[in-house]
């Protein structure tokens, strides 16, 4: 994939993290996230769960400003997300996954009801809940059970977040 593709497929991803639609990734995308996540598994944010879910985003809130709020305004534009993504995760996508484990794990807790992985069905309602299409929730819950044994769990979805990031679009 030459940078010019790279840029493209990038930019693309910005509209997953701007939640609100507002045109910029700030610390609201993601602790809204995760309100969004607590209300559709019905808990409440007080708890274990709830906190680590929070503390989860506030961490990868950190992680992306980090790498791509280069004027230190508290919010990452579209520009700056492509910027720093392309310069800093091309070479090595598993650092935005090491970025992200924080909330990605918590959020494999919170969808986790018996303890033994977060299933397919839930992944999905994670899914929904994050934005995804409708139509390609189940498809995406399913590959993400990569050793095929009903559970999803933290390597797993981990290996799909920083893949998500270098594979090209499908056309």
């Amino acid at each position: 994939m030459d940078s010019a593709e790279y840029e493209r497929k990038i930019a693309s991803r910005f509209a997953a993290f701007d939640q609100d639609g507002n045109g910029y990734i700030d610390r609201e995308d993601f602790s809204g996230a995760a309100a969004r996540l607590l209300a559709e598994f019905s808990t409440t944010p007080r708890c274990d769960k709830g906190q680590a879910l929070y503390n989860g985003a506030e961490a990868f809130w950190q992680g992306m400003a980090g790498i791509a709020d280069v004027d230190g305004d508290q919010r990452v534009s579209r520009q700056e997300f492509v910027t720093g993504a392309v310069k800093r995760l091309r070479d090595n996508p598993e650092r935005f996954a090491e970025i992200a484990r924080p909330f990605l794990s918590a959020v494999i807790a919170l969808a986790d009801t018996d303890g033994q992985g977060m299933t397919p069905a839930a992944a999905e309602r994670v899914l929904r809940v994050l934005g995804v299409g409708t139509e390609v929730t189940a498809q995406v819950a399913a590959a993400l059970d990569t050793d095929g044994d009903g559970r999803i769990g933290e390597d797993e979805v981990l290996r799909a977040f920083a893949s998500y990031y270098v594979t090209p679009e499908q056309p």
